[in-house]
């Protein structure tokens, strides 16, 4: 860190002190997101950076339940976010995968689901991390991620990276689960009546409030700013 980033952190370390157990970080989006795919990214080294800070992933459902097929133009609009991403974030997307789908019906409550899944299955596991890999096999792979035995053979495969022992197949059942399916559909109405319309999100939870840390993308140095502005609000409220 720079001295900059470490008077920050210190202080947010200070605002927290005697709260940790009351507090949580809440990050709101969905794996076919391209901002989110680069956020992970920074938020990864953020919750790094905060280890006493638990963090919840809620799926938001960019476009859950879509059936209209990806076409060229759609194509082409993704292209474009993807450029922004790279150059934001540094990280890297297959784009001859997105050129030659062909019938892509680009519907995102099966990798959505895919999050709860892992959830359901494995609650204390790294679950930015499942979130990620889920991105990546999407992003970089260019893997059909609507398709559910894709999806559990990239999650189970991440779960088991973290020693979690789940087979692909025992994945792809709780993925079918109608229990997982309502739990998701849940979370996307849950989502939108907490007024967020656009991902990423990032919330901090203190006491049952809800404080935004960040409405969108930001590099992790803005995002400790952030972090420390809402811990702070939190000392001149109290």
């Amino acid at each position: 860190m720079n001295s900059n980033t470490t008077v920050i952190a210190t202080g947010a370390s200070r605002a927290i002190q005697g709260q940790e157990q009351a507090m949580k970080l809440i990050f709101v989006g969905d794996p076919m997101c391209s901002w989110c795919y680069g956020f992970g990214k920074e938020l990864t080294a953020l919750t790094a950076r905060h280890p006493e800070l638990p963090l919840e992933i809620m799926v938001g459902g960019l476009r859950a339940g879509a059936t209209d097929v990806l076409d060229d133009n759609g194509k082409q609009f993704r292209l474009v976010h993807w450029a922004r991403v790279e150059e934001s974030s540094g990280l890297p997307f297959n784009r001859g995968a997105l050129l030659a789908r062909r019938n892509f019906v680009y519907d995102t409550e099966p990798i959505c689901r895919a999050v709860v899944a892992a959830r359901r299955i494995a609650p204390e596991a790294n679950q930015l991390a499942v979130f990620r890999a889920l991105q990546r096999a999407f992003y970089v792979d260019g893997l059909d991620t609507t398709d559910g035995a894709v999806l559990a053979q990239a999650a189970s495969a991440e779960l088991a990276e973290q020693q979690f022992t789940v087979d692909a197949a025992t994945f792809h059942k709780t993925w079918l689960d109608s229990a997982t399916i309502a739990t998701t559909s849940a979370e996307f109405a849950q989502v939108q009546a907490m007024g967020i319309r656009s991902f990423p999100a990032l919330l901090l939870e203190a006491n049952g409030q809800l404080i935004e840390v960040s409405p969108g993308y930001a590099h992790v140095d803005q995002l400790e700013r952030q972090l420390d502005a809402a811990l702070r609000s939190l000392t001149t409220a109290a």
